[in-house]
């Protein structure tokens, strides 16, 4: 009777996956959505105090007035003191206005009061030049800001 040998069959303990194309797949995405993401400032945190009620009017210092059209330029002043800030409605940096408030929060402060600005948006204006023009407060200190209808002239 002949015997039968039984050779040791090889066999694998754990079967390989190589994932080398995925790594390079997972890393050509990263870079895609790198290069396409627009990167926006971050908007300041601007702590808004609301009016109180006491009238600002026994204050030295008189509260700036901002206003905002529909096309997004910014003004400062009201009526016939009205003067053109920063006309370009494409630019987020507002320039001017910073400098204008630059001045008129260290008066403020050397006056011993506290800035106050009135800011006056019109109905069809950006909601990001409003931010535009908060994140300038916010860079020149100015923490008490008040929100005001346009005013009729008459």
């Amino acid at each position: 009777m002949a015997r039968h040998k039984s050779i040791p069959r090889e066999t694998d303990s754990e079967p390989q996956l190589d994932v080398s194309s995925l790594i390079d797949v997972c890393f050509l995405l990263l870079i895609y959505f790198l290069v396409t993401m627009t990167i926006t400032p971050r908007e300041r945190d601007l702590p808004l105090a609301l009016p109180d009620g006491n009238p600002a009017s026994n204050s030295p210092i008189q509260p700036i007035f901002i206003r905002v059209d529909a096309a997004g330029a910014v003004f400062t002043g009201t009526g016939n003191g009205e003067r053109p800030m920063d006309l370009d409605a494409d630019s987020r940096e507002l320039p001017l206005l910073a400098g204008q408030l630059k001045l008129y929060t260290d008066a403020a402060i050397s006056a011993g009061e506290t800035p106050l600005v009135q800011i006056m948006v019109d109905p069809g204006a950006v909601q990001q030049r409003v931010i535009d023009v908060l994140n300038a407060l916010a860079a020149a200190g100015i923490a008490r800001v008040t929100f005001t209808d346009l005013l009729e002239e008459t």
